[in-house]
């Protein structure tokens, strides 16, 4: 398998990981992304510009590989229905990604499959939503194409409806939790599952993206066994090939509830390259080539820090602080080939490991206060 030709769907930051991972086994990967400047375009051996929503690019890409996968789930799913239809292995299955595509799908799904998620209401639009005022306080979500944080607005009493979607969507109860959480699992076509270790993700006040995250999670073993037993119950459920990413809440009273899952690398992973034994994309690669999985063990605590552009800033990116940063044991920086920055885009992270958590949280703050991302 390891001589199969592979397509990649997206050329951003998680392409890039992947790529920079895939070289390790001279693999021969396939890059396609709208934008002729991605992350990938310079180091990818294949590299084409195109939709990844349109059918027909979708399609002739795919029909020359052996093998498709997905940096993100925004694609076009009919064309790769048809490609696997004609015998291409697409990893996560078509299936799997059209059901987490939507946001309506996947909650009735995780209802359907008795997985503990928050109380929900599928709404059809503005005024649909309006009619549940006793449900508050919730979030109203769009059903497709949020990401990042857009396509969700709280609702926290009536006069907020004039803030909801007047598409198909759902109202989702606000859970009062003491922490969020991810677990990322991996399963290959064999059926082999192995979970990394849960981390603990903190938010952005405004925009809702992972500021930074330390692994492992400050939770007990009993919490942390049942995040990881959610988290393969999931993964199985689905029957995915490859990596899921599994967001959870632990609440206030003692629950582990689902927030949302991603069917491919992602935000929750990237210090698992320098912090555990097998990272986040070798798994991708071993699980979708039906290899055996690595070991996921954490080789010292660790947290990661996303770098956003700063507000205020955009244009040629500048990255400030990098002296300081790399005179700092470590700590190691990941820049994401984005020579243009904007406001709260990821141009990169930082992985921090220290076998002293009071340390780790302090270099997090060093990193925090000191790496700044602006424009010329």
């Amino acid at each position: 398998m390891l001589s199969s030709r592979i397509g990649i769907l997206g050329g951003g930051q998680l392409g890039l990981m992947l790529l920079q991972a895939a070289i390790d086994w001279n693999l021969d990967v396939h890059i396609l992304d709208p934008d002729a400047h991605a992350p990938c375009k310079s180091i990818a051996p294949h590299f084409q510009q195109g939709s990844l929503q349109d059918y027909d690019t979708v399609y002739a890409f795919g029909k020359e590989l052996d093998i498709i996968t997905i940096e993100i789930e925004k694609v076009n799913v009919e064309a790769l229905e048809r490609l696997e239809q004609e015998g291409k292995k697409i990893y996560p299955q078509p299936s799997v990604i059209r059901k987490i595509q939507d946001k309506r799908t996947q909650k009735q799904f995780y209802a359907d499959h008795g997985l503990p998620t928050a109380e929900f209401i599928l709404t059809e639009d503005k005024e649909d939503a309006a009619r549940h005022e006793s449900f508050l306080p919730a979030f109203h979500k769009l059903g497709k194409d949020g990401y990042d944080g857009r396509g969700v607005q709280r609702i926290a009493q009536p006069a907020d409806f004039h803030k909801a979607f007047d598409q198909p969507g759902l109202l989702e109860k606000a859970v009062a939790f003491e922490k969020e959480l991810a677990v990322i699992v991996s399963r290959n076509e064999s059926g082999e599952l192995r979970c990394f270790p849960t981390v603990e993700m903190v938010f952005h006040p405004e925009h809702n993206l992972v500021e930074y995250l330390f692994a492992p999670a400050e939770i007990s073993e009993s919490v942390d066994r049942e995040a990881k037993a959610i988290a393969s119950k999931t993964a199985e459920a689905f029957g995915i090939i490859g990596i899921l990413a599994v967001e959870l809440f632990l609440t206030k009273d003692g629950k582990i509830l689902i927030n949302e899952v991603a069917p491919r690398p992602h935000n929750s992973g990237h210090h698992t390259i320098r912090a555990n034994a097998t990272s986040q994309y070798e798994q991708h690669w071993r699980a979708i080539l039906n290899l055996p999985l690595g070991d996921t063990k954490a080789l010292a605590p660790s947290a990661m820090v996303n770098l956003l552009g700063e507000d205020g800033y955009e244009g040629t990116a500048v990255y400030e602080g990098m002296e300081l940063l790399l005179a700092t044991p470590k700590v190691y920086p990941f820049l994401y080939w984005k020579t243009h920055t904007k406001p709260f885009r990821k141009m990169g992270h930082i992985t921090i490991l220290d076998e002293d958590l009071s340390s780790l949280k302090e270099k997090v703050d060093f990193v925090k206060k000191h790496i700044k991302v602006k424009s010329k």
